[in-house]
């Protein structure tokens, strides 16, 4: 990660990709495949991430704990677009939580 790009910058960035995925719901999409399939799916899909990450946790594997850890993210991303709720909202709950 290069010193101008911050870690809120990279996580906005994509949750502003996959909105823009939400609604142009292009063709061959991975995004747009997961918000086809429903909330119910991109759940499950979160739930399994959850799972994977925890493993990695307590396998003690950093390389695979930080990729699992990224695809939660992710799929946490596409869940909150899914449901109509910006990710602005989680990092002002993560502010206001922070004082």
């Amino acid at each position: 990660m290069s010193e101008s790009t911050s870690t809120s910058d990279i996580v906005g960035q994509l949750a502003s990709v996959i909105s823009q995925r939400h609604i142009d719901m292009p063709e061959g999409s991975y995004v747009a495949s997961l918000l086809a399939g429903g909330w119910e799916a991109t759940a499950r899909k979160v739930l399994e991430e959850a799972a994977e990450t925890v493993i990695a946790a307590k396998e003690g594997d950093c390389e695979q704990l930080a990729a699992e850890a990224a695809d939660l993210i992710f799929h946490l991303l596409v869940l909150l677009e899914q449901n109509g709720t910006a990710a602005d909202l989680v990092w002002k709950e993560l502010e206001n939580r922070r004082r």
